[in-house]
């Protein structure tokens, strides 16, 4: 009986060793959450406009290619005064210029003298560009309210920016599964992947980021006259 008694015990206290290890892990890891999302908070309450460069990246789930694009974006978080501004400036082909305010996009394709204007829960390709920089203008509190979130672990992007990867998942109704932010030491969200119900992916970098410069308001207004309108 002794016997077995001094063999169990050594295996009891590595089996106690191992949860206090997971737990102290898993308070550490939601504490590094925490410091992540006060930092996105500290960013977004003192962010009122951003210029930057920006790549895209969608692959196609079932086929397994990857369509990249690069271009320049101009974006005015939402405020108590007005709902969320981008416009995007593709400058690879096709050439296209794209303005979302709130949830509302213009695509212009000037090559087909052709826009595609709808929402942006239902917009196709580079409609969904909206989606992955609509967190730029979320408070740690709607973060929070509308998401699960994971701390994945520090990461470093192209050009050597040092971030903190976060797993999302949407807590209500989504018009995509998943996404996934990285954030750097300042609090801005510097790449987002979107995951859609297909798993198809649409990842933008931001990079060259210019924050809180004078933007004018005819910057998000598109010059398409003479342009075919077609709903998307």
């Amino acid at each position: 009986m002794k016997f077995d008694i001094l063999i169990k015990r050594p295996i009891f206290a590595a089996i106690a060793a191992g949860i206090v290890l997971a737990m102290s892990g898993l308070a550490n890891a939601q504490g590094v959450k925490q410091e992540i999302l006060d930092r996105m908070d500290g960013n977004y309450k003192t962010l009122t406009s951003l210029k930057a460069n920006v790549k895209m990246d969608k692959t196609n789930a079932n086929l397994g290619d990857t369509d990249s694009r690069t271009g320049s974006v101009n974006f005015l978080p939402k405020s108590k005064k007005h709902g969320m501004y981008i416009r995007l400036d593709w400058t690879t082909k096709p050439i296209e210029s794209m303005v979302v305010i709130d949830k509302r996009y213009q695509l212009y394709r000037p090559e087909l003298s052709q826009v595609i204007q709808g929402s942006t829960d239902s917009a196709k390709s580079s409609g969904k560009a909206g989606n992955a920089l609509a967190f730029l203008s979320m408070s740690r509190r709607e973060l929070m309210d509308n998401y699960d979130i994971k701390y994945v672990g520090q990461e470093d992007l192209p050009g050597g920016v040092a971030t903190w990867h976060l797993f999302m998942t949407p807590k209500g109704k989504a018009s995509y599964k998943s996404a996934d932010l990285w954030v750097d030491k300042d609090g801005m969200p510097r790449q987002a992947r979107v995951t859609e119900m297909n798993n198809d992916t649409s990842v933008i970098l931001l990079t060259n980021i210019e924050k809180n410069p004078t933007i004018k308001a005819d910057v998000f207004k598109l010059d398409t006259k003479g342009a075919k309108v077609v709903e998307g």
